[in-house]
């Protein structure tokens, strides 16, 4: 660790713990309590990066979220490894691992660099303007390179092995910021008796208290007050404190996603405990103080690594015990530079120069730097810098009358800049909350409120620190609900004096425009000279603005080049700012890792595999199994020496002739309870269900508003009040969501409850003649006969001494019954009902036969037969519809024009190839002529195709154009190798008058 650089003594570094760390392979010290970024410029590093399109050297800028530079890559190995980590975010540890980014091969010698002799070829939307001819060459040729050249840290080539936790939680008050405004609105909130969440991206609590070394409060030293506080709320059960955890993101209904660091990145990860944890809080009141940020100055040339945030300097003194330079140039528009610049000049900093741009600056901190001997330079401005790899010097020129003179050269390993201060409503504006501009501040603040929060400290505009705690105090007093009712708490505080001043915009220089470089955007490259072009081509929105030039749309969010972007725009337009506007606020607020995300969900849990409750009997009777969905289904189950076809054969003919069981448990399952039950049904589906009695099933046919089929299945009455209500094994979670949606939002008048209950319910399928022979011994408390149990009806009852309820319904035109029971009871009742079936021939059977059979019987399956633009008429379910029925969704649709006419629309046909063996591929299509050249004129395309063992043949369902119309007629199906002659026949192929259902 280089000693120049280091502070013997100060900050909240313990040097009793040094740490070692690697930055690009090299070796450095460093002190806990330290971030990367302090430690590098405890060592004197501040080439930290390259900048995105030019590769620039960028250096640290600021100390916190707000850095666009400092972006590292963090991991001892690719498993490990995360790139995009703001280095003044993330605390140091001993043997921690960091890279640059977006370099190569080094950051010193980056071969990218040549971009940056060509930045007059690369202006703003340069792409939109070139490369792009010849007309395939820019996404063969161009832009595969561009994106090479162009970019941040590389995505990491192994799965990340850190594991990542998530939870739900609720409070009365959620506070973001644990500045002294969050501070003092959690110990107002909880001294009310609120439950209090408190979150602060730092590894320590405090916020710009850590780097206050002056002021005092009630008495105490600050830093002395905030030990006490922090006291204070750990003293609350009811307060829950989250150092290390970024809000990240504002949702609606007071939802705030947060993302808690939960290592702390204090030691290698331990890949058994979680890395970090996604909160995802509800609370009744939020409460956002998440402080102010400093605006940097936009002049030529101030992109040079040592060129920095003059606060920002001054916390890396304070806090950190680091001097940023030896010798600076001090330039601002606002007093707080001042106030830098004496603790600067005490760390032993030499301040060469403090150039203000105001014409004469007066206040209590110009007179102390003065009084310090600091050479101050009233209506001064910096019209260029030089150095390579770090600024070296800084051309001061007076400014007289508006016109810039010439230029002095001042030597200087450090320039500092503040353009005033930003409050940070990124959250306020992610909740869809209003800001409004404020000339003192020369920003925007917090408006009208969108949700139910409140913003507090300099976030809200205060600009004091006795402002900051009482606004914070009196926000945390309104969240909890006592606004009123306790007195106003006052803080006595000794404290700075307020700093006023600021400059929006891209500052005079006096040189040709067209020769310089001045930054906005640091991380974007992005130039006020870009924004004007912008301005030039004819772009008028802030919005498009930022998308031509890309400002504000690097990981920093704008948070350090919006304001000034605003300012170029509305110098050059000459409209006042809060007639342009802002930009939008996008989460995340500081980058996140992709782990926090995923969760759990990763590896095998990424798409959990679902088993039914009698999957371990299928397997162990060698059952071959398929996905459908996250489902594991039994597919056939093979006697020695069968394939496929074969099994098949078999199962279809004992289900014919005698019986089969089959699992149909991953069937979705939804109840559906409450006095409007039936009502909301109605609306719903295109069937009439108000007159449905209870014991009868019907089949339902649910469309998007569109008209379009989206899923389809049975609908038993249990009660006058409940139904249960089967889904296909894929549609489950779409239809309940789609019910949900619907009963939140256009009928939250109807009384009525949803639950998925899926899982609940094992479902067993016994199918075939015998079925009714098989069942009857096993069912209690239910007359199964045909007279007092009919097709489509079910009972509550006893199966093998277990509750269920019992179907009577059919997928395969056989007599059936569907037996539901609970899951934990699954396989013993499905064991019972195989046992009991041994003598009438029973065979276990997959959903191959289950497609055969059912197509055999002409019944489709959604998704199948359909594709997102078929109708109930066109797949021959136009008898479901309810005729009377005032509306249900989709129904409007339905009577559009092109939905009515029936003439050209592809319907529901069978079809039966000329050669009987032969079996079509699903999704071949069908022509007319197949002699005709490519493209040939489609008729339509097979759905399913199979071998019936039952008709000794092929059969396959299609979907084709005007199909009823041509029952009987001759189509050609041309493959690769030949073209096969088939006929258009009725879809039903196998009793077609329906006798056997009722065996």
């Amino acid at each position: 660790m280089s000693e120049a650089f280091r502070l013997p003594d100060g900050g909240r570094v313990d040097r009793a713990q040094p740490l070692s760390f690697t930055f690009d392979g090299r070796r450095y010290g460093g002190l806990a309590g330290d971030t990367i970024a302090s430690a590098l410029l405890a060592n004197g590093v501040h080439l930290v990066g390259r900048s995105f399109k030019y590769h620039r050297p960028r250096g640290i800028v600021s100390a916190g979220a707000e850095e666009p530079n400092a972006l590292v890559g963090v991991g001892r190995d690719e498993a490990h490894y995360t790139p995009n980590l703001v280095a003044t975010q993330i605390s140091l540890y001993d043997g921690l691992s960091a890279v640059s980014q977006n370099r190569s091969p080094s950051l010193e010698r980056d071969a990218g660099s040549i971009n940056d002799r060509l930045w007059r070829f690369f202006p703003a939307g340069f792409y939109y303007k070139t490369f792009m001819w010849p007309r395939r060459a820019w996404t063969r040729v161009f832009e595969p390179r561009i994106r090479a050249m162009a970019g941040l840290g590389r995505a990491p080539k192994a799965p990340d092995a850190a594991r990542y936790a998530q939870r739900y939680a609720h409070c009365d008050v959620l506070v973001i910021g644990a500045g002294p405004a969050g501070l003092a609105s959690a110990l107002a909130a909880a001294e009310a008796g609120a439950r209090v969440i408190i979150c602060d991206e730092q590894s320590e609590l405090g916020g710009s208290l850590l780097a206050e070394t002056e002021a005092r409060i009630d008495g105490l030293a600050a830093q002395d007050w905030l030990a006490a506080t922090l006291a204070r709320l750990g003293a609350f059960d009811r307060v829950t404190v989250l150092p290390r955890t970024i809000a990240f993101g504002y949702f609606p209904h007071n939802m705030v996603g947060l993302a808690q660091d939960l290592t702390g990145y204090q030691g290698e990860p331990d890949d058994a405990a979680p890395r970090g944890r996604l909160w995802q809080v509800r609370a009744k009141q939020v409460v956002i103080a998440a402080g102010a940020i400093e605006r940097p100055l936009v002049f030529p040339d101030n992109d040079r690594p040592g060129i920095m945030l003059a606060d920002s300097a001054r916390i890396y003194v304070e806090r950190y015990a680091v001097k940023p330079g030896r010798r600076a140039v001090i330039f601002t528009a606002h007093d707080e530079a001042y106030r830098a610049a004496l603790a600067l000049h005490r760390a032993g900093v030499e301040i060469a120069a403090i150039a203000d741009l105001r014409g004469a600056p007066e206040g209590a901190w110009i007179d102390a730097a003065r009084a310090a001997g600091l050479p101050v330079r009233p209506a001064t401005t910096i019209s260029g810098t030089d150095g390579q790899l770090r600024v070296s010097a800084a051309h001061l020129a007076p400014i007289a009358d508006g016109k810039v003179g010439r230029a002095e050269r001042i030597e200087c390993d450090l320039v500092l800049m503040s353009g005033g201060f930003t409050p940070s409503v990124h959250l306020f504006s992610q909740s869809r909350g209003k800001l409004r501009f404020d000339p003192a501040l020369e920003a925007f603040v917090p408006g009208a409120p969108a949700e139910a929060s409140l913003m507090a400290g300099a976030s809200a505009g205060a600009q004091t620190l006795e402002a900051t705690l009482a606004t914070g105090y009196d926000a945390g007093d309104q969240a909890a609900g006592v606004s009123g009712t306790a007195q106003v708490r006052h803080f006595a505080v000794e404290a700075a004096p307020l700093s006023r001043g600021g400059f929006l915009g891209a500052v005079p220089h006096g040189r040709d425009p067209a020769s310089v470089r001045a930054f906005v955007d640091f991380q974007n490259d992005v130039t006020a000279k870009d924004i004007k072009l912008a301005l030039a081509e004819g772009f008028r929105s802030i919005e498009h603005v930022k998308r031509y030039t890309t400002t504000g749309m690097a990981t920093d969010q704008g948070k350090t080049s919006n304001m000034n972007a605003l300012g170029i725009v509305s110098e050059t337009l000459g409209r006042p700012i809060p007639e342009i506007g802002t930009t939008t606020f996008r989460m995340p607020y500081t980058p996140v890792p992709f782990g926090y995300f995923a969760g759990y969900a990763r590896g095998e849990l990424f798409e959990p595999v679902r088993e039914t409750p009698i999957h371990g009997w299928a397997a162990e009777r060698g059952a071959v199994f398929e996905d459908v969905g996250q489902w594991k289904r039994a597919r056939y189950f093979p006697e020695p020496g069968e394939d496929m076809r074969a099994a098949v054969a078999r199962e279809c003919r004992a289900v014919r002739e005698a019986v089969g069981i089959f699992d149909a448990s991953t069937l979705g399952k939804i109840e559906i309870v409450g006095p409007d039950a039936a009502e909301f049904l109605n609306r719903l589906y295109v069937n009439a269900w108000t007159k449905l009695k209870p014991g009868r099933l019907r089949y339902g046919v649910l469309l998007r508003e569109d008209g379009f089929i989206v899923d389809d299945g049975v609908v038993g009455r249990i009660a006058e009040d409940r139904f249960h209500v089967t889904t296909t094994t894929g549609g489950a979670p779409r239809v309940l969501a789609t019910m949900e949606d619907y009963l939140q939002t256009e009928w939250p008048d109807l009384n009525v409850w949803l639950t998925s209950t899926t899982e609940q319910w094992a479902v067993i399928a016994v199918q075939g003649p015998k079925a009714r022979d098989v069942l009857a011994p096993l069912v209690e408390g239910a007359d199964i006969s045909a007279a007092s149990m009919p097709h489509m009806s079910v009972a509550e009852c006893r199966v093998a001494g277990v509750p269920a309820r019992l179907f009577r319904v059919s997928f395969t035109g056989e007599l059936g019954f569907e037996v539901n029971v609970p899951a934990e009871y699954g396989r013993a009742v499905w064991e019972t009902i195989f046992a009991a079936g041994q003598p009438h021939g029973v065979v276990p059977y997959g959903t191959e036969t289950m497609h055969v059979l059912r197509a055999e019987k002409g019944y489709i399956i959604v998704g199948q037969e359909t594709d997102g633009t078929a109708t109930p008429e066109d797949v021959g379910l136009g008898w479901a519809i309810g005729k009377a029925k005032p509306d249900f969704v989709g129904k409007r649709a339905l009577a559009r024009a092109g939905m009515a006419a029936q003439d050209d629309r592809k319907q529901l046909v069978g079809v039966l190839t000329e050669e009987p063996g032969f079996v079509l591929e699903e999704g071949a299509h069908l022509v007319a002529d197949p002699a005709q050249k490519p493209p040939m004129t489609m008729l339509g395309h097979v759905t399913s195709s199979y071998w019936s063992a039952k008709l000794n043949r092929s059969i396959a369902l299609a979907m084709v154009r005007s199909g009823r119309d041509r029952l009987g007629e001759t189509l050609h199906v041309p493959l690769a190798d030949r073209t096969v002659r088939v006929t258009l026949t009725e879809p039903v192929f196998y009793d077609p008058e329906g006798s056997r259902l009722d065996g």
